[in-house]
């Protein structure tokens, strides 16, 4: 922890600018999933965001694509819900592409459509929207229940007060602020920079990462993964070439090197194809709001959901989410990823390499095709009215490579709301809702549950 020389604040009054049911903080698809579940099951609803839009990764960072709604095997289908609600009001606007038993991804959007329609989403759920608002403190009450949260935005400093609260910050910053255990984990998995471009078709014939490989070093860029998608309705492609090693990005300092450095490296490798694939006609179109990150610190819940639990296709009796994406490793210390399959499969590839194909585990006549998240991850240790969503749940670093990416973490913004929802109505603390109701209301609103 960073020691700082200190000034004395002097005391003020913070007026109360808001009071509701539920108050989520972060308006990624994650957060705004759980205020919309919450809000239709008829209660008052604030979400808090500190960027303009909302959407988070999906929009902020361009990271424009989700994974398949059916298991390893593509043959069951596992979640449903507001991913599927979302995919189907942009598809209305053709602004969704699919692709078929495809393990990387199963839909490409047009992330600013998507902007568009998450905000129509949250008004027509009656949820109340506090957009370039950010979460400054928890306003713990003498018993330690969390009664608000102290925010600052052009008007100035406010507290909004619930009886419920959603962490859906991507960092656990409100768990982390009220002193609740969290962790950062050894083997922090690093953050990448999105960009958009013209041009695709003057490259796709070219293996970008085999000619980072070869020339990176001369632009400053590291090896790391290289992957695109198209942006459905437009010439626009998304590109991710970037890797940002050795960034906490929960550590303002840390974040900013971070965000300059991925700008950086885009500018290099759109540098290094006009050097040598100077027939690539490509030109930059769009920067992301946010790099997109990975990993930051998890929160320590009732439960550690565990590597083993994911590979092996553990069912839980409190499960709220399922999902089928590969473990995903993208490496701190080497580049390229370490994919491993519930069949037991292992792929080992590095740009410029044939992949390497082995086995994490020995053949077995039966194989899992899909593994669940249970509600206990989401319990913060000693919170009574806080739960958390998004990719601080508690998980070891294999279950994290798997559970992190969207599909699955909306499906816990859900889970949050829902079981946010049924503590007011009941009365009672989030611990003490029953799992089955919480299951079956997520299921009478849509969900897939197993």
């Amino acid at each position: 922890m960073k020691s700082f020389p200190s000034i004395v604040e002097p005391a003020r009054h913070t007026p109360v600018w808001h009071e509701c049911d539920v108050c989520v903080v972060g308006g990624s698809c994650t957060g705004v999933f759980a205020a919309v579940r919450a809000a239709r099951l008829g209660l008052r609803v604030a979400l808090v965001e500190r960027m303009g839009c909302f959407g988070g990764v999906a929009t902020l960072s361009l990271v424009n694509v989700w994974h398949s709604q059916f298991d390893e095997r593509f043959e069951k289908q596992i979640f449903a819900g507001l991913t599927l609600e979302t995919i189907e009001r942009l598809r209305r606007r053709n602004a969704v592409s699919d692709t078929a038993r495809c393990p990387s991804w199963a839909w490409a959007f047009n992330p600013h459509e998507l902007q568009i329609e998450l905000d129509e989403l949250v008004i027509s759920s009656r949820v109340r929207p506090w957009l370039h608002t950010a979460f400054v403190a928890p306003h713990v009450q003498e018993d330690g229940r969390l009664r608000g949260i102290i925010v600052e935005n052009k008007s100035g400093r406010g507290v909004i007060l619930a009886n419920q609260f959603i962490d859906a910050s991507g960092d656990g910053d409100i768990a982390h602020r009220m002193g609740l255990p969290t962790t950062i984990s050894a083997t922090n998995q690093p953050s990448t920079t999105c960009a958009t471009f013209t041009g695709w078709d003057s490259i796709r014939h070219l293996d970008l990462g085999k000619l980072i490989r070869e020339h990176g070093k001369e632009f400053g860029l590291p090896q790391g993964f290289v992957w695109a998608a198209p942006i459905p309705g437009s010439p626009v492609h998304m590109l991710a070439a970037t890797r940002i090693y050795d960034a906490n990005c929960a550590d303002a300092d840390a974040l900013t090197r971070a965000e300059i450095e991925g700008r950086r490296q885009v500018r290099a490798v759109f540098d290094l194809v006009k050097k040598y694939a100077p027939q690539g006609d490509i030109v930059l179109q769009g920067l992301p709001a946010r790099l997109g990150i990975r990993e930051t610190r998890h929160v320590k819940c009732r439960y550690q959901l565990t590597g083993d639990d994911v590979l092996t296709g553990r069912h839980f009796d409190d499960a709220i989410a399922n999902g089928s994406y590969r473990v995903d490793i993208h490496h701190p210390d080497k580049p390229g990823i370490t994919l491993r399959y519930l069949s037991g499969v292992q792929e080992y590839n590095c740009p410029g390499y044939p992949s390497e194909i082995t086995r994490w585990r020995a053949e077995t006549t039966e194989n899992p095709t899909y593994y669940q998240i249970p509600l206990r991850s989401l319990l913060p240790a000693g919170a009574s009215n806080l739960i958390v969503a998004g990719r601080m749940i508690d998980t070891d670093p294999v279950a994290h490579a798997a559970v992190r990416v969207m599909v699955n973490m909306n499906q816990t913004g859900e889970a949050a709301g829902v079981a946010a929802a049924l503590a007011v109505q009941s009365g009672k603390n989030l611990a003490q809702v029953e799992p089955a109701a919480i299951r079956a209301e997520l299921a009478r609103g849509g969900s897939i549950i197993l």
